[in-house]
């Protein structure tokens, strides 16, 4: 479909209005609030000179051929492509060279959320058909999730799930009321039941059911901590042959987890990304990865996040020193153009939807000039792009 037009320019009163709405938002609910991140051949449309309160998700749309989805993952995990993008300059590479491409006293923050078995299918008490996605388990016996189904069910209805289980469906939750909240019945633990009759959640654009190999393949090779409906998928590229590698030439590394939720496909549905307001995740950052952050930063070294999840913990924690502060919390952060990175230096990260927010974020932290010839060459060179696709190496575009 053609392009809309890049928002040019913005009315002085909605700037304003925009920049309160903005000022007000939790960014980061659960860590502290003394930071602001919005500061007053094909053609792909990111907005040349982005002016943050103007710009529309139409402006972060680009034409990406069916065929370059991944369905599959690399033979290999470190088999795929690497983009490195400093600034203008891109950089074809394979994955593999990403030890050439750090430093000893570098620093790699990885997730180590593991992926739960967070979909299931079933029926209503009526008999009409059911699909419901886990977004979050909240403890035993209740979870959030979002339900697919010919009409949405209201409190108090059943729930027969794997003609296994039953849950009630108790109200709606999330910002929106996007989702649903959901009991069971029989007080079994929702861990457990996961665990013996969910399926794994692979994304909306894989089009193949699970097989046995993405028991493994959606996974990284260091998930500890079950929670996450989603795989932090720039992870995935990683072996233990590399960790080893990288360690032995002095790469550092840290861990946190932030459980990425269902919410992570949700589509932003207003037209001003000022507008748009997050779903919320847990993470926890231990002392451990706090107290490496800060010995990197006063060493010298760079902070490299591994992923948009990594990335989007490290700055809601983050404090003006670079250094970040341990401890678990909630965050809806939302990083768009405009937003002052103050802990990561380097990203690691996939080739992501069209019109997404991890879109506007990648675009905030390398550019938006560097993020429009970096796709529009991926798409050139046949790149394969999402959650099994190839990978980026991203340098902060005050830093090129």
């Amino acid at each position: 479909p053609p392009f809309a037009p890049m928002a040019e320019s913005v009315d002085a009163a909605d700037s304003k209005s925009a920049a309160a709405r903005c000022a007000s938002s939790s960014l980061a609910r659960g860590t502290s609030n003394d930071r602001s991140a919005f500061p007053a051949e094909s053609r792909f449309c990111f907005p040349r000179e982005p002016l943050p309160m103007a710009l529309t998700v139409d402006d972060f749309d680009f034409p990406l051929p069916p065929e370059l989805i991944a369905q599959h993952p690399a033979p290999e995990r470190s088999g795929s492509r690497l983009l490195h993008v400093r600034g203008q300059r891109l950089a074809d590479r394979q994955f593999a060279d990403l030890p050439a491409l750090l430093a000893a006293g570098d620093l790699l923050v990885f997730n180590d959320t593991r992926v739960i078995k967070a979909r299931f299918f079933g029926h209503k008490e009526s008999g009409g058909r059911v699909e419901v996605l886990l977004e979050r388990i909240v403890d035993a016996t209740h979870a959030v999730a979002q339900i697919r189904a010919s009409k949405s069910p209201r409190p108090g209805v059943r729930l027969r799930l794997a003609d296994a289980f039953e849950v009630v469906v108790t109200g709606r939750a999330g910002a929106s009321g996007e989702f649903f909240a959901l009991e069971t019945v029989d007080r079994n633990s929702l861990w457990d039941l996961a665990e013996r009759y969910g399926r794994l959640p692979l994304p909306p654009y894989i089009a193949h059911p699970p097989e046995t190999a993405d028991e493994t393949r959606y996974q990284t090779v260091y998930a500890r901590e079950p929670g996450a409906v989603a795989a932090p998928t720039a992870g995935l590229h990683f072996d233990e042959a590399m960790l080893a590698t990288l360690r032995a030439q002095g790469v550092n590394t840290a861990f946190l987890t932030l459980h990425v939720g269902a919410g992570t496909y949700q589509p932003v549905r207003v037209e001003k990304i000022a507008d748009h307001r997050m779903h919320s995740e847990r993470f926890e950052i231990p002392q451990a990865a706090a107290d490496a952050i800060a010995a990197t930063r006063a060493a010298g070294g760079r902070v490299v996040a591994v992923g948009t999840t990594s990335l989007r913990a490290l700055e809601s924690a983050g404090n003006d020193d670079g250094t970040v502060r341990p401890g678990a919390a909630e965050t809806d952060i939302f990083i768009a153009a405009g937003y002052r990175f103050r802990v990561v230096d380097r990203l690691i990260t996939n080739f992501h939807l069209p019109k997404s927010t991890l879109l506007m974020l990648v675009s905030a932290f390398a550019g938006h000039d560097a993020i429009r010839a970096a796709y529009a060459h991926a798409v050139a060179g046949r790149y394969r792009f999402f959650s099994y696709g190839d990978a980026m190496l991203l340098e902060k575009s005050d830093a090129v």
